[in-house]
């Protein structure tokens, strides 16, 4: 049995389940192919066990498989599709949500390294031996949980040091910096989400993020891949959606709620999101979650 075979086996084991002493760390399985939905990310690494994901972020598209390790270093709104799954051989996938403060004392540890232009808020890489090993081992401890006290942390240094090491080690070096310019972009992407509903100003929001405005645009694009005012949009969306599921009110009452000053404009953009005119979807992915909630 290879590493990622063993991996597999252990993701498939602790698929789904929550582990108080290990909260940041996950594995997920599913068994079928999904349509393009809309998603949120956290900053989180990732790796692929089995099957294929497909990830639209911006007007960039890209796949990724077995073997292959994701970093996502901001709150970025993209699409996903699982496009390669099924009963016999699920899809399969292992994260970890990332801590600041451990990637700033393990670069604090490492050998100084300038501070590089951002390029994107996330990258894909096939996963080198060490990391694979560093993923095995963390994942392992969900077999052991007498060990997670001990080992959790070192095993999860380990873990950080061989990404830190890897294709997007600058990336990750960006999120450790309390004054990178990812930390920047981030600060003002927290501005947005809190108050999403608010009319967005450019010079504000620029000047919270310590840029000019052209600046803070060009690099807030680099990052998400979308424009600030795309992703406020983003935003008011996946509330408005999270609302119409809840059945807290109707479609234009959640419209003006979430800042938009026009229903019909609303119902344009979410159905170009979700699919569907907003009751339709509300009412399609309420189906979909007394299904999920069946025994």
């Amino acid at each position: 049995m290879n590493e990622l075979d063993e991996i597999r086996a252990m993701a498939l084991r602790h698929a789904g389940r929550h582990n108080p002493q290990l909260t940041r760390l996950f594995a997920y399985t599913l068994d079928h192919t999904t349509e393009i939905d809309p998603l949120i990310y956290e900053p989180a690494a990732s790796l692929v066990i089995q099957g294929v994901q497909r990830m639209f972020i911006g007007d960039q598209m890209f796949e990724y498989g077995p073997g292959q390790s994701m970093i996502v270093a901001a709150e970025i709104a993209a699409l996903g599709q699982i496009c390669e799954a099924s009963e016999g051989k699920p899809f399969v996938a292992i994260g970890l949500f990332l801590d600041q403060a451990l990637l700033s004392h393990l670069v604090l540890e490492m050998a100084a390294i300038p501070e590089l232009p951002i390029e994107s808020g996330y990258g894909v890489s096939t996963a080198s031996p060490p990391l694979l090993g560093a993923w095995r081992r963390l994942l392992e401890l969900l077999d052991r949980p007498a060990e997670i006290l001990l080992m959790a942390q070192p095993l999860e240094h380990e873990l950080m040091f061989r990404l830190l090491m890897g294709p997007h080690g600058a990336l990750l070096r960006q999120i450790a910096g309390s004054d990178s310019r990812l930390s920047h972009i981030r600060k003002a992407m927290t501005w947005i989400r809190d108050h999403y509903t608010e009319r967005l100003n450019f010079k504000a929001v620029a000047a919270l993020a310590g840029m000019s405005v052209s600046v803070f645009y060009d690099r807030f694009k680099a990052v998400a891949a979308v424009s600030p005012l795309q992703y406020q949009k983003y935003i008011r969306l996946h509330e408005a959606r999270r609302r119409m599921i809840a059945g807290q009110a109707g479609a234009a009452e959640v419209a003006f709620a979430v800042g938009y000053e026009s229903a019909s404009q609303f119902s344009r953009e979410y159905k170009r999101l979700f699919g569907a005119p907003p009751a339709r979807d509300a009412e399609r992915a309420k189906a979909s979650l007394a299904r999920v909630g069946r025994p």
